[in-house]
């Protein structure tokens, strides 16, 4: 008798698992632009995607992971000798420690979907120097002919993470050296099977 049920399961585990299939990042077509702003302005630049993958389950998506490489943040918006101050300032530990925590970390832990064109509501944990927070956002996801492109914008509140130097949540009477807690990540992934 045990046997008769077990079948039936083991066939809906093996139709599942065939359904299913993970696509890796491919880390040289995926990209993170990242943008920091502060009362006199702002600065943009990029860091890169160390690794990761997409899951694709009945034409959705159903999860994935992907870490960024801390130590590789570039500026973008100046130049020589003052993008290399400001870079440096950003792996520091007054920023993000890139030598003591080289890597952040997003999983996803829900995928919803917003209509039948790839929009999706992502919701998943960020870690950022081993301290990890819900974040929620817009994603666009596609697959076609074995290759998913996602995108999507995720804020980020620094103040979360311990990120605090000129930070108003910690800091009194900062003015203009005031920089924002909140930054935004651009995230575009290209996943290959």
């Amino acid at each position: 008798m045990k046997k008769l049920l077990f079948l039936p399961l083991l066939a809906i585990l093996v139709m599942a698992a065939q359904n299913t299939a993970t696509y890796n990042v491919d880390v040289n077509s995926s990209s993170i632009a990242w943008t920091g702003r502060k009362v006199t302005g702002q600065h943009t630049g990029y860091v890169k995607v160390k690794n990761g993958n997409l899951t694709y389950a009945d034409g959705k998506l159903t999860g994935g992971t992907f870490d960024i490489d801390m130590n590789s943040i570039t500026c973008t918006d100046l130049e020589g000798e003052y993008a290399g101050k400001l870079v440096g300032h950003l792996k520091s530990d007054d920023f993000f420690g890139a030598a003591k925590y080289p890597t952040a970390k997003f999983v996803i832990t829900k995928a919803i979907p917003q209509d039948t064109k790839g929009n999706y509501k992502i919701i998943g944990n960020l870690t950022i120097k081993e301290k990890t927070n819900e974040v929620k956002f817009a994603a666009a996801v596609n697959e076609s002919n074995g290759t998913i492109n996602a995108s999507g914008k995720i804020t980020v509140d620094r103040s979360e993470y311990d990120v605090r130097f000129g930070s108003g949540s910690f800091f009194d009477n900062l003015g203009d050296k005031t920089i924002y807690d909140e930054f935004d990540l651009q995230v575009s992934l290209v996943a290959k099977k």
